[in-house]
């Protein structure tokens, strides 16, 4: 039988409170290039989510290929304005901020946005992924949609629109509205995904209103399969202002991840490389969590 190709990692090896609890790196180990070397002897592949928040430079992208070793690859999230997220515009650099156009809103929002800014946005953010590209270490970019980017009309072009943006680069696709994946669309949200080329993500979360999409098990790309675990907290997954590691406070028990080895073992066997991302980021858990999976893999 041949070797699994499932990945295991995380969702960003930089929290706050996992820096803090001081329970995953090496006292030692206090830098930027220590920490994401240190990671990258313990996992094989990382989710970049800081790239949510802001495009980051080539330079930094330069530097995290440069900091990890050979075979090890990176997920990089699409940035927030692309997923359908409001964004303050602070983030954007200073000439970016400098050419919008003057509002009253605090927050800019993609249909708000001029078409030539969206333009250099989007080549500024492809231009930061060329040195994770160049150097083999980029599987995928993530798109997380926002729950407001529903499946109708403007919501399918939307995607599409991304998809085409962002052309030459593998996508994984996760939605964040029930409509998507109910009985009447579930079947034909499967089938677009696969005419996209994307690849589906599997979620496994909390199921407690609108923004909460069910597990579905099924693949869209031959090529790729996603898995991201945020969690079963439902008292915490609506949460308003709290930070995300409060969001996806939930410790995995044994049991609980071992229900997950056959799933992954038969998506294994569909695609050519299944990847897991521990997304519950309080403290320590997704690391510890991403070791025990590990360890119930290498055993099946």
């Amino acid at each position: 039988m041949p070797p699994m190709a499932i990945l295991v990692g995380t969702a960003s090896w930089t929290d706050k409170t996992l820096i803090d609890s001081g329970k995953f790196y090496p006292s030692d180990c206090k830098t930027p290039e220590g920490r994401l070397r240190y990671y990258s002897q313990q996992f094989p592949m990382v989710e970049v989510d800081a790239s949510y928040y802001a495009i980051p430079a080539p330079t930094t992208a330069q530097l995290w290929a440069e900091r990890t070793p050979e075979g090890f690859t990176f997920n990089v999230k699409a940035f927030r304005l692309f997923t359908g997220h409001q964004t303050d515009p602070k983030v954007l650099e200073k000439d970016i901020r400098e050419a919008l156009p003057p509002s009253d809103k605090k927050m800019l929002y993609y249909r708000d946005t001029p078409r030539e800014i969206l333009d250099e946005l989007w080549r500024r953010f492809r231009l930061s992924l060329e040195p994770l590209a160049a150097n083999d270490k980029l599987t995928a970019v993530h798109f997380q949609f926002a729950p407001w980017v529903i499946n109708d009309r403007d919501g399918i072009a939307h995607v599409m629109e991304c998809v085409d943006r962002m052309q030459g680069q593998q996508l994984t696709v996760e939605f964040r509205n029930q409509v998507w994946f109910d009985d009447a669309h579930r079947a034909r949200t499967l089938e677009f995904q696969r005419e996209m080329g994307v690849a589906h993500t599997i979620v496994d979360a909390p199921q407690v209103g609108h923004n909460s999409v069910p597990a579905v098990w099924d693949i869209t790309n031959t090529r790729l399969a996603l898995v991201r675990l945020h969690g079963r907290n439902h008292a915490t997954w609506n949460i308003k202002g709290k930070s995300a590691s409060d969001r996806f406070n939930y410790d995995y028990t044994e049991g609980e991840l071992k229900e997950l080895v056959p799933r992954l073992t038969e998506l294994d066997r569909r695609v050519g490389m299944v990847q897991v991302v521990f997304n519950n980021n309080y403290e320590d858990q997704g690391q510890r969590n991403g070791h025990a999976l590990m360890k119930l893999l290498h055993q099946t």
